[in-house]
């Protein structure tokens, strides 16, 4: 665990956790939310967490606290999972991790494609466990879980990807319903952006443009203001961009036989 930078002055502000918070989507994250809130900032890359938390606390004298933490390991995971729930001041979880394997299933590294459920599902699972143990409580505060407009439809090449990002939207749904089941004020979200600037791509060591035309591609901003506004608005699912919202309502809406048809033609 790295100190703080600085202590803040705000003795009001509460505090968010990001997880995948080293670049993309994570990073904007934390500039967006600094303003308001303190930090808590967790990435495998020690280095980037420390200049960007550097960067911020200046910039808006926010505590930005950093956790270097690998969540596809246990030790990273329990020790993350622990701070979360026993920070006081929690008011918001950002699970971010994650990255993508564009291979045939049987194809791929075993490992990698272990490490990616254990990031998505079990970081997931044990991430909201401690913070909605937090949260219920004292009934405030939120969490969103970034998944992908691949949740809703599939392709070849991803199954593993795209499998457990349907599982986070389901979780997330089943918490939505449980939450408000016992009337409660947290709210939960999956948060679904499609094709995003970022390093995920460049992970993945895949021509962007290849995947997509240069018009699905958003900037990770606006992703991350669409998720900020429907957190605001307690929307259980956020999809940012107007033609993702499209694709996502029609799939969604096919019997499986003419979903499977697009799905091919897009493998």
């Amino acid at each position: 665990m790295s100190p703080a930078y600085p202590a803040s002055t705000h003795s009001t502000r509460t505090i968010a956790v990001i997880t995948g918070a080293s670049s993309g989507i994570g990073e904007v994250f934390a500039r967006k939310l600094a303003p308001r809130h303190d930090l808590i900032l967790v990435a495998r890359r020690k280095e980037r967490l420390d200049a960007i938390a550097a960067e911020i606390s200046r910039a808006h004298g926010a505590r930005v606290e950093v956790l270097a933490a690998d969540l596809a390991e246990e030790r990273g995971l329990s020790e993350v999972a622990g701070r979360i729930a026993a920070e006081p001041k929690l008011e918001l979880l950002i699970n971010n991790a994650g990255f993508g394997v564009r291979q045939l299933f049987w194809q791929s590294d075993l490992e990698t494609q272990e490490r990616m459920h254990r990031l998505h599902v079990m970081a997931t699972v044990r991430l909201c466990h401690a913070a909605l143990g937090n949260l219920v409580p004292k009934n405030r505060g939120g969490v969103i879980n970034v998944a992908s407009v691949a949740a809703f439809a599939r392709s070849a090449g991803s199954s593993g990807y795209c499998a457990t990002k349907s599982w986070m939207t389901a979780f997330t749904e089943g918490l939505y319903l449980e939450l408000r089941a016992v009337k409660s004020a947290v709210v939960v979200q999956a948060l679904c952006p499609g094709f995003t600037y970022s390093e995920f791509h460049d992970t993945m060591k895949v021509s962007r443009y290849d995947m997509a035309p240069r018009s699905f591609w958003l900037p990770a901003e606006k992703v991350v203001d669409a998720g900020l506004d429907g957190l605001r608005r307690g929307r259980l699912f956020v999809v940012p961009g107007w033609r993702y919202r499209v694709i996502a309502a029609v799939v969604t809406r096919l019997p499986v036989w003419a979903r499977l048809g697009l799905e091919s033609m897009r493998s």
